[in-house]
């Protein structure tokens, strides 16, 4: 129980007696494995069975996390595997868990407020992966799995050899007293009957032998998916099994009106139809034929709110200025003072819906029989699907079991859990096992994409180029509360969404104040009801708060006759690492002043714990854009894996790429007005030049690399395109396809 009351200010009353205070890892294994801990299993032939309870989706978790552990172990990689974890407490993604839960409560409450937020993550089991938080919410779980395996190891060789455990080490999988040795295999039985000390020692950081930090050892996925081996969840096969495929109504869709019957029963291999008030599915024999039964069907749907519509959205984000919703996100300084009677500079900037354009569309397959469900589904939130599943079967959380499998590319889109929903409601009915894939147009149709939003900035310049005062206004739906209501609290999305707007939100500005050091500055936020559900994407709000304040610092630069650099530099006095990216870059890159005609455009940010800096050069080849080639510089930290690292940024640059050069989505009559990857815009191989991706030494603990490269891009990329054109281009995507 958790009672707040009093005033905003007045105290906190926590009592958790009720609640379990611990809990034992509930892993399966078998007859010669041995359960060291929750994070690690050890079976008498010596691999080292590694459980990872993130969702991987192309980052790598499922080698940077083993990475880990295995380091501080002390074993040979070469017999590393690693195992999905099951729905379970100690799985909890507090880090990003506390992002979600975080109020005004909890933020006034400190240090108590944090651990209440801890307790309820963790009771709640709040398996999440996103926010680039894996290995920054892992690693000291992956450290302390390893040390406590490596003690427990020693102690049990040990006493084979009657020495003391502190005298045993563990290289390359060996565990040795300096003269004799023994394989982990043989130790692990008896390992797990030793106690280990109250406090674990690590490694010391000075011990290089047989170091797997900081090395680009092989990814433990690779083999699999390059072979095809490597399950997705359309690669599920089961006895008797059917495929199925789904038409879903607009949002705000309350009742399926008409279909097409006889026309579906056409198709060959069609069996049924299973139908609910907003969607309906085709079941067949393959998924061809229940597709084109789709088709043919031709559902209608009715809705009980306006159609989402381009212009509709224009005009909502302009009328949230007006509203009475808006708050003051951060403040510092006294920006009325600086402004009073200062000659101001303004500029808007928009950006268009995003859609997330994963190369696996969503997908799960069902089996529910005997009153109980199995669902095989790539999660990024698998005790939320797992409960979603269990209410709309009617059944107890304990009865529904699911299967975590890999993801082919998400940006957060497997935040939401309907496939694995539908496929269950479907696998009931026909009372066979189903496998449910949405069609890319369906994938494309039904997203929740990043939300689009409008700035209103402001600034006034003094003596020396020096920005004073900066007054920064955003009109946006808050997409993680609306992602948050969905998935946490089972809310419909246009409820959710509605909910969401009612109220201003810190995450929808997020990457705000930047990161310069201007003496007056207030940041805003106005909640936008625009008639369209939104989600989480990958960079978040950053990837459009980026590029209003960089874009601005362009203008700035301009207005002050500074070059955009040395400007931005000359704010950077408190941040030497980001001026460090920022130059460095610059000088790999050739960097020539941002003069007309150079097609060279920078940018830099801060986000997870790091820094980086783009330089982007760019040309214009038959009316289309190009990046020619793309330089980044970043400090993340002493990153476990660097190869991965500079993989993730690199593939937030052309993620980011995507959504300065098309990606968005312009709705008529409520549907999106391109549902095919090639009429997006996207960027193809031969659109994309030469990147370099430079990590700066670094001993800290590592910064989250999945998002970090793509808020920078498109500031980048608008500065190198005003070079060409001479003209200032202040939206996303900076050209619409055509």
């Amino acid at each position: 129980m958790l009672l707040i009351g009093g005033g905003a200010a007045a105290g906190l009353l926590i009592a958790w007696g009720v609640w379990p205070r611990s809990y034992r890892p509930n892993l399966a294994k078998g007859a010669n494995e041995t359960l060291i801990n929750a994070f690690l299993k050890i079976d008498t032939a010596g691999q080292i069975i590694v459980v990872v309870p993130q969702l991987e989706m192309g980052q790598g978790v499922t080698t940077v996390l083993p990475q880990i552990l295995a380091d501080e172990l002390g074993a040979d990689w070469r017999t590393v595997a690693v195992q999905g974890a099951p729905i379970s407490p100690l799985y909890a993604n507090v880090l990003l868990a506390r992002q979600f839960l975080a109020n005004d409560w909890s933020r006034l409450a400190g240090g108590a407020g944090d651990w209440v937020l801890e307790q309820i993550a963790t009771r709640e089991a709040m398996m999440l992966t996103g926010g680039s938080t894996s290995v920054r919410a892992f690693a000291q779980s992956y450290r302390d799995a390893g040390a406590a395996a490596r003690v427990l190891l020693c102690k049990a060789a040990a006493a084979r050899w009657d020495v003391s455990w502190e005298s045993c080490s563990i290289v390359d999988g060996l565990v040795t007293d300096g003269q004799r040795k023994l394989r982990i295999g043989e130790l692990a039985s008896e390992a797990a009957g030793f106690s280990l000390p109250d406090i674990l020692p690590e490694r010391s950081p000075d011990d290089d032998n047989k170091r797997l930090l900081g090395q680009d050892v092989p990814r433990l996925d690779l083999p699999s998916k390059v072979d095809g081996s490597h399950n997705f969840a359309a690669d599920i096969r089961l006895p008797d099994m059917l495929f199925a495929s789904i038409r879903q109504g607009p949002p705000g869709a309350v009742r399926l009106v008409s279909t097409k019957e006889a026309e579906a029963a056409k198709i060959t291999g069609f069996l049924q139809l299973v139908k609910r008030d907003q969607w309906v599915a085709a079941v067949a024999t393959n998924w061809w034929a229940a597709n084109k039964a789709l088709d043919l069907l031709d559902p209608t749907f009715e809705t009980d709110t306006p159609p989402a519509d381009s212009k509709a959205i224009a005009q909502a984000l302009e009328d949230a200025f007006d509203g009475d919703r808006g708050r003051r996100i951060h403040e510092r300084g006294d920006l009325a003072k600086s402004f009073s009677g200062a000659r101001l500079l303004h500029a808007d900037y928009r950006v268009a819906p995003a859609l997330h354009l994963a190369m696996e569309p969503p997908c799960a397959t069902a089996r529910v029989s005997d009153g109980r469900a199995e669902i095989w589904v790539a999660s990024q939130a698998p005790a939320f699907c797992r409960r979603a599943v269990a209410d709309a079967l009617g059944m107890a959380e304990e009865a529904v079991v699911l299967y975590p499998l890999s993801a082919g590319g998400s940006f957060d889109r497997r935040m939401d859990h309907e496939a694995a929903v539908q496929a269950a409601l479907i696998a009931r009915e026909m009372k066979r096992p189903v496998q449910l894939l949405w069609s890319r147009a369906e994938d494309i149709i039904t997203d929740r994409p990043r939300p689009p939003a409008h700035a209103r900035m402001t600034a006034r310049l003094v003596t020396g180029g020096m920005i004073d005062g900066l007054a920064v206004k955003i009109a946006a739906p808050a997409a993680d509360a609306e992602t948050w209501a969905r998935i946490a609290h089972r809310t419909p999305a246009t409820e959710a969404a509605a909910r969401a707007s009612a109220q201003a939100d810190a995450r929808a500005v997020s990457g705000l104040p930047a990161p310069y050091a201007i003496p007056n500055i207030a940041v805003d936020h106005y909640p936008a009801a625009i008639g369209l559900p939104t989600g989480r994407w990958r960079g978040q709000a950053d990837s459009y708060t980026c590029f209003f304040t960089e874009a601005f610092m362009d203008e700035l630069a301009q207005k002050a006759e500074i070059e955009p650099m040395s400007f931005r530099v000359q704010h950077l006095g408190h941040d030497p690492k980001l001026a460090q990216c920022l130059t460095t870059a610059a000088a790999m890159g050739g960097w020539q002043g941002g003069v007309a005609g150079s097609g060279q455009g920078l940018a830099c940010h801060r986000m997870d714990g790091g820094a980086i800096a783009l330089l982007v050069e760019a040309g214009m080849e038959n009316g289309a854009l190009r990046a020619k080639s793309i330089i980044a510089v970043a400090d993340v930290g002493a990153q476990p894996h660097p190869d991965i690292a500079r993989q993730q940024i690199e593939g937030g640059i052309v993620f980011g790429l995507a959504a300065a050069m098309g990606c968005a989505a312009q709705y008529d009559q409520g549907l999106p007005a391109r549902a095919i990857l090639g009429r997006l815009g996207l960027p193809r191989l031969a659109h994309v030049g030469a990147i370099h991706v430079e990590l700066l030494p670094g001993d800290g603990e590592p910064a989250g690399v999945g998002q970090i490269g793509v808020p920078p891009l498109a500031p980048a990329l608008a500065g190198a395109l005003f070079t060409l054109t001479g003209r200032r281009h202040r939206s996303l995507p900076l050209i619409p396809p055509a």
